[in-house]
């Protein structure tokens, strides 16, 4: 216990609070759990598949250009909290206090904890996501009307899933294990957690696992082969790798043995030169062509492509334009975000909504929603709106509330259109 209230202090759970949040709200997971928790043993039972080596090759040029193409365009997104349109609610419920609660729940994202913006808290989830399949955000309710709840990202690979788990709310459905202590159950020695204190974002959600398939598992093999061929074809390119050898016919050993600590004295690495003088000319024996056919760039493309074809994406956004021209370019930027950026955006947006507003909160009347998601392009999105709205298909608030702005002065909330 004094190990995490340490942790608390250094990553963001202390700092300055309201006396509230302080008193009803505190962060119950571990902060980076891998630093701090023993080395791993063989054979520990682990809740998502080589994490190590997941993380390890999200930093690696390829995938981390197209984790960043995904992760900070849904990240940089304008967002706005609204009421549901579908939701129907007496006036002691929500029309009240709808500006307030508003407020509150806008204060929540934009302020977690006191060590985090949106922006961080959403990148450090979406980055597990797209990773493993894993995001996973704690969510505590602090009884404060004006911030009522408190989050804080936590490591995804660290989350066990209770399999026998069957909706009670009351029953622990996730815990955080110790990477060191992987064999434990749920409470023995780890931190367990209701469903409405955890926002567990999987990717690929299946019916025969409680865990999700991120985009990089899926590219884990294509990944590894790409790191060898690169490996491989930097040590050919620094001439590390010899292709060739020098044949010298009818030569003592002697000769042979005086020929090599020559070249090794004399000639090697210093750009001279080399004579030889021997009766018989030597020969070169080439092992590959000597052309750039040998560093196999063909083979790094291909792979290149299946890395981009796992997250959904153009091979064009992660460095291959060979074959692209002005007619296509534009539709293959359009395929990555209807393709990758918006259905990871609209996850998101949905956990928002049903974990922290309705399961964590309780306030059930309102939604997250992403304003960038109707259009691409802002011009096209911009005269919709205008269609809509001289056809009076839209009213002036409705587009207005699309944009992320506020009411018309004088103007009142309708609820349940």
């Amino acid at each position: 216990m004094r190990i995490r209230e340490q942790i608390r202090g250094l990553w963001g759970g202390g700092g300055r609070k309201d006396a509230v949040a302080t008193s009803e709200a505190g962060q119950r997971t571990l902060a980076l759990p891998s630093i701090l928790s023993p080395l791993q043993s063989a054979g520990r039972l682990m809740p998502k598949p080589t994490p190590v080596n997941l993380r390890r090759f999200a930093e690696t040029p390829i995938v981390r250009r197209a984790i960043n193409v995904i992760k900070d365009r849904v990240a940089a997104m304008d967002w706005q909290v609204r009421v549901r349109r579908d939701y129907e609610a007496d006036a002691s419920c929500i029309n009240s206090d709808i500006g307030a609660r508003t407020l509150a729940l806008r204060r929540v994202l934009e302020e977690p904890n006191p060590s985090d913006s949106f922006r961080t808290l959403i990148e450090q989830a979406i980055e597990d996501a797209l990773t493993g399949g894993y995001g996973a955000i704690e969510m505590e309710s602090t009884g404060d009307p004006g911030r009522p709840a408190m989050l804080w990202a936590v490591d995804g690979a660290s989350i066990r899933i209770n399999g026998k788990w069957e909706g009670d709310p009351e029953m622990p459905r996730y815990a955080q294990v110790m990477h060191g202590q992987m064999d434990a159950g749920f409470g023995s020695g780890a931190v367990d957690l209701r469903d409405d204190q955890l926002m567990y974002i999987r990717m690929n959600p299946r019916s025969f696992t409680p865990f999700g398939l991120g985009p990089l598992e899926v590219a884990f093999e294509t990944v590894n082969e790409f790191l060898s061929a690169h490996r491989f074809a930097a040590k050919l390119a620094a001439n590390s790798v010899a292709q060739y050898a020098l044949w010298l016919n009818e030569a003592t050993p002697a000769q042979h043995d005086r020929l090599i600590r020559w070249w090794q004295d004399e000639i090697e690495g210093t750009g001279r030169v080399p004579l030889i003088s021997t009766e018989q000319k030597p020969e070169v024996l080439r092992f590959a062509q000597g052309t750039d056919a040998d560093l196999r760039l063909a083979w790094q493309e291909f792979l290149i492509r299946m890395v981009a074809n796992a997250f959904g994406l153009p091979p064009m956004l992660l460095g291959l334009a060979g074959d692209v021209n002005r007619s296509t370019a534009a539709e293959l930027a359009d395929e990555a975000f209807r393709g990758a950026i918006l259905p990871l955006a609209q996850l998101v947006a949905g956990h928002i909504t049903r974990d922290l507003f309705a399961k964590c909160i309780g306030w059930r009347g309102f939604e997250f929603v992403f304003n960038d998601l109707s259009a691409r392009d802002e011009n096209t999105e911009l005269a919709v709106q205008v269609q809509l709205l001289q056809a009076g298909v839209l009213t002036v608030n409705e587009v207005r509330a699309m944009r992320g702005l506020g009411l018309m002065p004088g103007e009142i909330v309708v609820t349940g259109q």
